[in-house]
């Protein structure tokens, strides 16, 4: 049988052949690729000649030979991509017995003496570089020390067990997420508990059931279904009920807990930091980020709430007024209630909800905004291409070209939620961009992934506002890979520092609450209105609702982070009860005995964002400042939008990042242009 991961793809673009591609052939590429990584680093570290930047860091190969070498990275990028897309049960065994052969592999690339040897000469005698040269060669040799190069014997196999145990756990953690998001289900069977939904959410929870076969209603943990039944439905039990099952997934006494998974985490980090030399293992993550040291972090995390924490301090009495008002004197907030009071007061303060918006944002449309925004600041233009292969029917393939009408990248996106696919939405790649020894610039192929609103028989996929700012996010993070023009793929697109990443993504969102945007595509999907000035004027006029509260909570997953990872000893506390004092500082609201985020906090625990959740402020700063250049300039000025991509977008990781920044605005940013945005200090 042939196995497509062995020859050339033969499709548009050399996409990945989906459409060829089965679960079988997974393991023998993987372990083929395993062979070839193998071989090269035996011609790598057996050349007679004198280790150089040419024959030990960059190594120019034909296409013929490029392929064969890259066959790991190939096959890794389109599995483990599916892994979180769209996996099942034996997707996830495979993952099981692949993910220690694939670490020990990586341990053993990472902890090789020879290679290490010929990479510390080079560093050590390099002819002289260019910048970016002199960049991926510092990179590539600081990530072999900190991969543990300059430890003894002893030290590098105590590192392979650490970190072949953190790998099989960081797996074993999002795969019990999973599990447990996608066993829940709220059947209802009495039309009555759906009281105060909207009539599309009643809809999709009529499909949700069909899809099951079961009768009445489903309202699932995914967000779309959970988010409206909270904000909507009258029903207190039901909401107690829902918001309960999200709140204790995985602190069940059950195979997917993740309580004494998310403990050892944190030790096992903790050990390969000090087994490397640092006292935490947030010290050793921030010696390569923009935050650089502990006490920096925690300076942006107090004052955000000194800030923010008065305001959110009102926000919240004003909504518990609310609540009393309603329901009478001897009423208790409680969790589960704070969406549906906050939705009533929104409408009673600027008669606004997110149902009103829905019909104005079909996804067809929105897809065709985003497009034309990317158009309308950089030139460049999308075209679907069905014969892209793609892994499922949800997914739409697009060609994007530059604004000469060259070709510049291959575009994926998947937006819907289905049983395989884990919660949430993120950009990731499929190829990355180089520039090949020819010559030739090999162009990307990024992919986006969310979880939207789906079509329902009778409607088309209507969105949230909320859900317009995710696509917009994520579009964000596929132009950083789209437009990235830089030699070497390991500092191509989003191969930046942590706390740098979020920039483009959270830069895009500013545009959801622009008029000039919105009358682009927000067009009712039934009459073709456009979207009503005076109802724009109510969405603008709203967007600091209950702002504070939502940045506290922000730097509550921050300070619950830090909390983790600044450990200098064994972490043995309980979860639980550890996680309700680590952020109790930026908490108003109650804090019930039973809930736990950190066994659902995948960006910690699974996602890469380990001492580094802190960089969603860190970036909101940096794009409220940067956003505060397109307004002065013009938001569609193109001179502008072109130093911004050429500033940062196609830079990559090729310099520090606050040299970028500093490239963009000609400063540095100040936290001042997210003040004056959220309302929490006049312009």
């Amino acid at each position: 049988m042939t196995n497509p991961f062995f020859e050339k793809y033969n499709t548009p673009h050399d996409t990945a052949p989906f459409d060829k591609i089965k679960l079988e052939h997974f393991e023998p590429a993987f372990m083929e690729g395993i062979r070839r990584d193998n071989e090269e680093l035996d011609n790598i570290i057996n050349n007679p000649e004198e280790p150089t930047f040419e024959n030990t860091i960059a190594i120019d190969y034909d296409d013929e030979k490029e392929r064969y070498y890259s066959l790991l990275d190939n096959v890794s990028t389109v599995f483990f991509n599916l892994l979180s897309a769209e996996t099942n049960d034996d997707m996830d065994e495979l993952a099981e017995k692949m993910q220690p052969i694939l670490t020990k592999h990586d341990n053993d690339i990472s902890l090789n003496p020879k290679l290490f040897a010929r990479i510390k000469y080079v560093y050590e005698h390099h002819r002289n570089l260019t910048e970016e040269e002199e960049t991926l060669l510092n990179k590539t040799y600081d990530g072999f020390v900190r991969s543990g190069a300059l430890l003894d014997e002893e030290g590098k196999e105590k590192l392979r067990k650490l970190t072949e145990e953190a790998s099989m756990l960081s797996l074993q953690f999002s795969q019990n997420l999973l599990k447990e998001n996608k066993a829940f289900t709220l059947h209802i069977t009495d039309e009555k508990d759906l009281d105060g939904l909207p009539d599309t959410q009643k809809q999709a929870a009529l499909e949700a059931a069909k899809e099951r076969n079961m009768d009445g209603w489903v309202i699932t943990l995914d967000g779309p279904s959970y988010g409206p039944f909270m904000q909507y439905a009258t029903n207190r039990e039901l909401r107690k009920q829902l918001y309960m099952a999200r709140n204790t997934e995985c602190t069940h006494d059950n195979d997917s807990n993740n309580l004494e998974i998310c403990k050892r985490l944190v030790n096992l980090r903790r050990e390969v930091a000090q087994l490397l030399g640092y006292d935490t293992y947030a010290d050793y993550v921030l010696k390569k980020r923009m935050a650089s040291n502990v006490q920096n972090v925690y300076s942006l995390l107090y004052d955000l709430i000194d800030a923010y924490k008065p305001t959110a301090i009102k926000e919240r009495d004003e909504l518990r007024a609310k609540a009393k008002k309603m329901e009478g004197d001897d009423f208790q907030m409680m969790p589960w209630d704070t969406a549906f009071y906050a939705h009533k007061l929104q409408l009673e303060k600027y008669n606004i909800d997110s149902e009103m918006l829905r019909p104005y944002l079909e996804l067809s449309k929105v897809i065709k905004g985003v497009f034309g925004l990317a158009n309308r600041l950089y030139g460049i233009t999308f075209k679907e291409n069905k014969d892209i292969p793609v892994y499922h029917p949800d997914v739409k393939a697009y060609e994007v070209f530059d604004k000469d009408g060259s070709y510049l990248a291959v575009f994926y996106a998947d937006f819907h939620p289905r049983k395989g696919k884990q919660g949430g939405a993120w950009m990731t790649e499929y190829k990355g961009q180089c520039i090949n020894g020819k010559g030739e610039n090999i162009r990307p192929h990024v992919s986006v992934v969310m979880n939207l609103t789906k079509p329902t028989e009778d409607k088309p996929a209507l969105l949230t506002l909320g859900e317009v700012e995710t696509f917009l996010h994520e579009f964000g993070h596929s132009l950083h890979g789209m437009f990235a023009n830089t030699r070497f793929e390991s500092l191509s697109g989003t191969s930046v520092w942590w706390d740098f990443v979020e920039l483009p993504s959270q830069f895009m969102e500013n545009f959801s609450l622009e008029k000039e945007f919105l009358n682009t595509f927000a067009f009712h999907y039934e009459t073709g209105e456009p979207m009503p000035d005076e109802l724009i004027d109510r969405v603008i006029k709203s967007r600091n609702f209950n702002i504070a509260g939502a940045c506290l909570r922000q730097v509550s997953f921050g300070l619950l982070d830090m909390a983790y990872y600044t450990k200098k000893t064994e972490f043995t506390d309980d979860i639980i009860p550890f996680e309700k004092e680590a952020w109790k500082d930026a908490i108003i609201g109650n804090q019930l005995p039973d809930t736990c985020m950190t066994v659902q906090f995948s960006h910690i625990m699974a996602g890469g964002y380990s001492a580094g959740y802190y960089s969603y402020k860190w970036a909101e700063v940096l794009d409220a400042d940067a956003f505060a250049v397109f307004k002065k300039e013009g938001i569609f000025n193109p001179a502008t939008a072109q130093r911004f991509r050429d500033c940062i977008l196609s830079k990559g990781g090729t310099q520090h990042p606050m040299t970028l920044y500093k490239n963009f605005k000609g400063a540095e940013p100040t936290i001042d242009a997210l003040l004056e945005r959220n309302g929490i200090v006049k312009g």
